[in-house]
């Protein structure tokens, strides 16, 4: 028997795919095949430079990557081959306590991801359940909760008009039940207007994102900005999907990305309605499983660009920030 290493038969051996990369970012050894990954085999990258091997794009994503290592995190992706899927950790190797170099393991998950599939579609079957039940809800506060107050304030007018000669201080009284029950009567409104999407058909997206916007800057310290195309005819069912896509990518923006300024724009390509919505915060990496929280956010923008048949796309950077697009068909 060759006089070989446990450890080396043993990485050799492994179903997964394994390498090195060096601080100067060459790759140093390769275990199993890295084609997937990577893109080429490991007799073309070892002892090669990332920047050399790959194409820029890829270049530039993996090169980040490895640099994060090197400064001592830990990453965990998933990556794409095909139909094939592949979860892959990126963590730093210390040599006497030092980070030398930045490690990399790689191993198919295809079966996971078709459970995770079958998983997303009970996801989106509660998502359309949600959305009947908030339009049930909605539709109950405006026809009955709404209207009744409404009565009763009118009612409250007519027995303050007959009190007014008999009772000043009555009258008093009742003009304070009054002006409760408007403002009761506006948080009503204003709460059956955010659980029914069917608002935006009615109100107009620059109206809905309106008050989006109005809604958010109560709780959010930085600056958001609204430009909305005001030539712009937008069907109603298609301003209700990007309402809810704006919605969720500026929740998004608000809750994970630390930014100081969201941008919501609205406009027109080839009269092909566009919706963009950026922000300057931390970004994240396209695969990167670690941000878990926003899985749901991003499955719902996914359920609402396909009801409306949109394109959605997300680009983030972490040194730039991210951009959610939708788009009605390819431009």
């Amino acid at each position: 028997m060759p006089d070989v290493p446990l450890s080396e038969i043993l990485l050799e051996q492994s179903p997964a795919c394994h390498w090195l990369v060096t601080a100067s970012g060459i790759f140093h050894k390769i275990y199993g095949d890295p084609s997937c990954i990577l893109g080429k085999p490991a007799p073309e990258l070892l002892g090669r430079k990332v920047t050399e091997v790959l194409d820029p794009d890829a270049a530039a994503i993996w090169k980040g990557r490895f640099a994060q290592a090197l400064r001592g995190e830990t990453l965990t992706l998933r990556e794409r081959c095909g139909e094939a899927r592949w979860n892959v950790s990126i963590f730093p190797i210390r040599v006497e306590g030092k980070i030398r170099y930045a490690g990399a393991m790689a191993r198919e998950s295809t079966q996971w991801a078709k459970a995770e599939q079958e998983l997303r579609y009970t996801v989106l079957g509660a998502l359309k359940a949600q959305e009947f039940e908030r339009a049930m809800v909605s539709k109950f506060l405006h026809d009955a909760v709404g209207q009744n107050l409404t009565a009763l304030g009118l009612q409250l007018d007519l027995v303050r008009m007959d009190l007014e000669s008999i009772s000043p201080a009555s009258c008093a009284h009742i003009a304070e039940v009054q002006k409760l029950l408007g403002t009761m009567m506006e948080e009503v409104r204003e709460y059956s207007y955010e659980l029914n999407p069917s608002t935006v058909e009615r109100a107009g997206l620059r109206s809905a994102l309106d008050r989006l916007a109005a809604r958010v800057r109560e709780r959010f310290t930085g600056a958001i900005r609204l430009n909305v195309d005001p030539s712009l005819k937008i069907d109603p069912k298609l301003a209700s999907a990007l309402y809810q896509i704006a919605q969720e990518a500026v929740e998004n923006a608000v809750q994970h990305s630390s930014c100081s300024l969201i941008e919501i724009a609205v406009k027109s390509t080839r009269n092909t309605p566009i919706l963009e919505v950026r922000d300057n915060g931390r970004g994240f990496d396209p695969g990167d499983l670690a941000g878990g929280c926003r899985g749901l956010g991003l499955l719902s923008m996914e359920h609402y660009a396909a009801q409306a048949g949109l394109e959605l796309s997300i680009t983030s950077d972490r040194s730039t920030g991210t951009v959610v697009r939708a788009a009605a068909g390819t431009v």
